[in-house]
């Protein structure tokens, strides 16, 4: 999805989700794999679905008197703009200072902290 692109909302990731386990998939479909966490009707379901149609982050495909949606954006891609994102208007596009953050306000577990030991080396080992 390219820059000139509106962000997802949070409304609209859950709907991504959806297609991400599975698709292509009518609205009833999309609005049954929702059902559980969310309680929307198929007609929110529908608006939602178009709006990520304008966006460019899903397909539809029709199918006789339906349609059927699939994911444009993939999942990877929409985790690193959304990281991304997150990294600029928090902390200055810097990685050092969100780890920073982390390791002052949350207890990293040993296995946290090996895995970035691990992830250092191998960035080490690259250069």
């Amino acid at each position: 999805m390219s820059e000139e692109k509106k962000q997802i909302s949070i409304a609209e990731s859950k709907v991504m989700e959806t297609l991400w386990r599975a698709y292509p998939l009518s609205a009833e479909d999309v609005t049954n794999g929702v059902a559980a966490e969310q309680n929307w009707s198929v007609g929110t379901v529908k608006s939602l679905l178009n709006r990520l149609l304008s966006k460019g982050a899903i397909s539809a495909e029709k199918d006789g008197r339906r349609y059927l949606y699939s994911p444009v954006l993939s999942h990877d891609d929409y985790i690193t703009h959304e990281g991304q994102g997150v990294l600029d208007r928090l902390f200055d596009g810097r990685v050092s200072a969100l780890l920073t953050h982390f390791s002052q306000h949350e207890k990293l577990s040993g296995e946290d902290i090996a895995e970035l030991k691990k992830l250092i080396k191998e960035l080490d080992d690259d250069e």
